[in-house]
């Protein structure tokens, strides 16, 4: 649409868009980010060696990406196995409408107002529109993060797995890669697996999902084709949001039914951290005592997290969407080119099963992370907690540092133990450790903050005797000697010319 000016909106969009971009740099200059270089150069005769490579180039990765550049250290880069533009769930597996976070949120700006969500948004479609939008389209934060890699010209490899992280004897840690692009070999200092929800395992499938063809079974984790289900009876087992996201998605693709089976008598209502969201917590949690996080995140755990009421309201408006309460699966059985699910309230008959059952940390299904398998403390290695209060799922959480880094067994040798602590999970099974620091927007920014500043003295630590002997044969001078005279010599001077 052209307006009275002859100009579209889309280049109005563009005009703002480039004005915002000045402002972030006035503000990134005023600010001196990011920091100036001041990592020693770290040599090998095999290869490069980056001081940090970070696993992932979603969330997580590219606010903890950003954080190390604004810090100081500039020889660092981050690898994703998506394609550019597709990282994270946001366009693949998330089937969500809007964002589930408040929209006023700073997310991963890192203190810096042009560099929010709300800034970018308000400079291509104004104030009013901001304050109008309920919460953030899914696609649009894609967008926006598309557009923060690009303007903070963050170092990204696309196309590449990582296949492999072995730890070597010389203290440095080395990366296969794998993709279309080819495969290549990294050799880094500092290690940061940014891997979201799986990170350090994979989708979790109860045993009852085994019995049938895998043909049968989705996990709501996985990335497939929702336009499949058109005209399909669908079930979803779950209550949380992602149950109501692909049920919902089913629904709206055209599946004939949806089938909700939920273990519990109710849908879960009250969301517990809720009552404690804050900075307090945000920076407080991992300074409590380990009984008091096992605490938290097993009262979480037990009264799980309640689905947006929107998410809901989303399934239920439909007249083919039936709720089972009280309905775990006992059994699933195919019968002919469909499977049966029995429960304790009657037998269904579906043709795809949709788990949404959350994710497992596990490092026997992660084969790249096979370094990591009986080297790295759990919580079970560490807490153990009384009769009524343990949880299985819990006490196979990594247990971690202060600045998310991963501790050793205390049977390993010196060398192998220090360079675990230079691998750090800077994703979502860093909850137990550091609370819901990793979990999603709200607080990356000051989590990546913790990583980066952690990282940054473990290398300083590291460097020392090389900072040290720097300080010590530093000799440009400040101060030149014309800057004033000696009181005495201008006095007899002055005495010799009478």
């Amino acid at each position: 649409m052209i307006d009275d000016y002859g100009t579209s909106r889309s280049q109005e969009r563009s005009f703002g868009l480039k004005a915002l971009e000045e402002r972030l740099a006035y503000e990134l200059q005023l600010l001196e980010r990011p920091a100036r270089s001041w990592v020693p150069e770290t040599n090998s005769a095999e290869d490069h060696v980056l001081d940090v490579a970070v696993i992932g180039a979603g969330l997580c990765g590219l606010t903890a990406l950003a954080a190390l550049l604004f810090t100081g250290m500039n020889n660092v880069r981050a690898f994703d196995k998506a394609p550019a533009g597709q990282e994270g769930p946001w366009i693949t597996s998330a089937r969500m409408e809007t964002l589930r976070t408040r929209k006023e949120l700073a997310g991963p700006a890192l203190g810096i107002p042009s560099l929010t969500f709300r800034a970018w948004y308000e400079a291509q479609f104004g104030g009013q529109a901001f304050e109008a939008m309920q919460l953030i389209p899914r696609e649009m934060w894609m967008e926006y993060m598309v557009w923060y890699r690009r303007v903070l010209t963050l170092p990204v490899s696309n196309d590449q797995a990582l296949e492999n992280l072995a730890i070597r004897h010389d203290g440095l840690l080395e990366l296969d890669f794998g993709g279309e692009t080819g495969s290549q070999r990294v050799l880094a200092r500092r290690v940061i697996l940014a891997t979201g929800l799986d990170g350090l395992g994979a989708p979790r499938l109860p045993d009852v999902a085994a019995t049938v063809p895998a043909r049968f079974i989705r996990h709501s984790g996985d990335v497939f084709d929702i336009s499949t289900l058109r005209g399909k009876r669908v079930a979803v087992v779950g209550a949380g949001a992602s149950a109501m996201d692909n049920a919902a998605s089913a629904l709206e693709a055209g599946a004939a039914s949806v089938d909700l089976f939920i273990r519990r008598q109710d849908i879960p209502r009250v969301e517990k951290f809720g009552g404690v969201a804050g900075l307090g917590m945000t920076h407080g949690f991992i300074g409590l005592p380990d009984e008091d996080r096992w605490t938290f995140m097993t009262e979480a755990e037990r009264t799980q997290i309640p689905p947006p009421r929107h998410s809901v309201l989303r399934v239920s408006r439909h007249k083919n969407a039936f709720f089972h309460l009280g309905s775990p699966i006992n059994a699933l059985t195919q019968t002919n080119d469909a499977v049966e699910i029995c429960t304790p309230k009657g037998r269904y008959t579906v043709d795809i099963i949709i788990f949404a059952t959350g994710f497992d940390v596990n490092f026997a299904q992660r084969p790249e992370f096979t370094a990591l398998q009986d080297r790295v403390l759990l919580w079970r290695d560490v807490y153990q907690p009384p009769a009524h209060n343990r949880n299985e799922a819990l006490g196979i959480y990594p247990y971690l540092g202060p600045s998310f880094e991963f501790l050793p067994k205390p049977d390993l040798s010196a060398a192998e133990a220090e360079t675990i602590s230079h691998i750090y999970c800077f994703a979502y099974p860093a909850v137990p450790s550091h609370g819901k620091i990793t979990s999603g927007i709200p607080s990356v920014s000051h989590g990546a903050e913790r990583l980066a500043e952690g990282i940054a003295r473990s290398l300083f630590v590291e460097d020392r005797y090389r900072h040290l002997e720097t300080f010590m044969g530093h000799d440009v001078s400040e101060i030149i000697g014309d800057e004033w005279l000696d009181a005495d010599e201008n006095q007899e001077q002055e005495t010799a010319n009478g």
